[in-house]
């Protein structure tokens, strides 16, 4: 999952980051309205996580903009206003889902993760394929019964070709859900995580390389 941050009070900002990223998504970051437009400009997120009070550009310019715009992004709105009527115009403004600050960070990773499932074609909760079973809200992944000990990352893509459900998955695509801003697009990232991922799956085989295609999963 690709989540946007958007929070003007900088060690917020990168506490939601953080904790975000070890639940597996990859995130991104902007301190104000212009940048989150910049970025919004050149990726597709699943998440944008959204403060409502931002300097530069507003909050609700931004929601507004993505609810009449092609992009397929859900918005959580955050807001220190917690009454009723500001949780109306924060809806009717086009966001998804509302929260008021202060708030438990579980419950913003529950409805992070709900909105991204949201944002993507219908899969089942439970992923399988060759073998594997993967539950993206457990945070699990089996093969032949034997728990998987895999990293976010591992996990992630993972989670992404299972979810192609036998289709070709290409590098590029798997660096853009997984990986955030911050990767150099010229990294061997991809190739090591899979190489990992394959030596924790064992054998048989479960992810084939698709010649200039990238990766999918075999059925066994």
């Amino acid at each position: 999952m690709r989540v946007l941050v958007v929070e003007d009070f900088e060690v917020l900002a990168t506490a939601l980051a953080t904790g975000l990223r070890r639940e597996g998504m990859a995130v991104d970051v902007a301190l104000d309205g212009t940048q989150a437009l910049e970025r919004l400009a050149v990726t597709r997120y699943d998440v944008v996580v959204l403060d409502r009070d931002l300097p530069g550009v507003h909050g609700d310019e931004i929601c507004r903009g993505l609810a009449e715009g092609p992009a397929q992004s859900r918005v959580l709105m955050l807001t220190a206003a917690a009454a009723v009527s500001d949780r109306v115009d924060g809806l009717a403004l086009g966001a998804d889902d509302y929260l008021p600050k202060p708030f438990d960070f579980a419950e913003l990773v529950a409805r992070v993760r709900a909105l991204g499932r949201r944002s993507t074609p219908a899969l089942p909760p439970v992923l399988a394929g060759g073998g594997v079973l993967l539950d993206p809200n457990r945070r699990t992944a089996f093969r032949a019964g034997r728990r998987l000990d895999l990293s976010p990352k591992e996990f992630a893509v993972l989670e992404c070709l299972l979810g192609a459900r036998g289709a070709a998955v290409s590098a590029e695509e798997l660096l853009d859900r997984v990986w955030d801003e911050a990767v150099d697009p010229f990294t061997t990232t991809v190739k090591t995580t899979v190489r990992r991922l394959r030596l924790k799956l064992g054998d048989p085989p479960v992810i084939a390389t698709v010649r200039e295609g990238g990766y999918r999963i075999e059925e066994s």
